[in-house]
């Protein structure tokens, strides 16, 4: 069942959302939190929108979470896009080899910001593991890359951590041989192995505040999160992150996401006509 949402109910949620995700929802877009949080109505006995948003103004963190749960968009899937596993093998991993082998480094610090379930710092993982042992690689390991796994949402990230997903989530992206190299099966599931789990730390965050705990990173995938902030979100993000970074660090985002031409804490790169971004000194 769903519970109408009136005018003023629609822009009393929207600032609200905006406020502590970063995420603004359009008013092309009132349907989302009418379909998606009538549920919660109900369940919080709020009778109205009015009446949740009212819950949410007394400060109760366990009603907020589960809105932003709700109303966050949680689409992935294995190695999306071709640009960072390109330039991860073909630009990135040489050089930090290169640098680890020299003594100029001893880890390579990666920050996954919008993991969802987990596809994309796995997707890392396998990809690290996989480039060492094509290449023969035997003086460097997995264990010198530190992968941090950040969400929004308790609930996505409960599913990441337990690195089990269904037949259908498999099937997303997954190249040739890598589910029988990096799962194991398990009735109707599949479980990520340790080798690659183990390489993952997982925690929940919320972009819209201070990063200043995080830590710095030599890249972060912050892909397919903007595409849902205002602009002025959107700007207080990339500022957060460039300050995120270790000098010469690198950002990739979404194919469909570009940073406008007045950020000026990255300069952009490219690579066989792939676009990803490097902060500024």
């Amino acid at each position: 069942m769903s519970i109408s949402l009136s005018r003023e109910e629609f822009s009393l949620m929207q600032k609200f959302i905006n406020h502590h995700s970063g995420i603004l929802i359009t008013s092309d877009k009132a349907y989302l939190i009418e379909s998606r949080l009538s549920r919660l109505v109900m369940e919080t006995g709020a009778r109205s929108f009015y009446g949740l948003y009212r819950i949410l103004e007394n400060n109760n963190p366990i009603i907020r979470q589960k809105v932003i749960d709700a109303i966050t968009t949680h689409e992935t899937h294995w190695f999306r896009d071709r640009t960072p596993w390109l330039i991860l093998e073909e630009v990135l991993l040489p050089s930090y080899i290169d640098q680890i082998r020299k003594g100029l480094r001893k880890e390579v610090n990666i920050w996954s910001a919008a993991c969802s379930s987990g596809q994309e710092p796995y997707s890392i993982a396998m990809c690290i593991h996989s480039y060492l042992e094509n290449m023969n690689i035997d003086d460097v390991a997995l264990g010198n890359f530190k992968i941090t796994a950040t969400d929004i949402s308790e609930a996505v990230l409960e599913t990441a951590r337990s690195g089990c997903y269904d037949g259908i989530s498999v099937e997303r992206g997954l190249g040739p041989g890598y589910l029988e190299k990096y799962f194991h099966k398990s009735g109707p599931s599949w479980i990520i192995k340790d080798r690659i789990k183990d390489c993952v730390k997982f925690k929940q965050l919320n972009l819209a505040d201070s990063l200043s705990t995080t830590g710095q990173f030599d890249v972060v995938f912050c892909r397919y999160v903007m595409i849902y902030f205002s602009d002025k979100a959107k700007k207080i993000l990339m500022k957060k992150v460039s300050s995120s970074l270790f000098p010469g660090g690198v950002m990739f985002l979404g194919n469909s996401e570009l940073l406008s031409s007045d950020e000026g804490s990255f300069k952009q790169l490219t690579y066989k006509n792939q676009t990803y971004y490097c902060v500024r000194s």
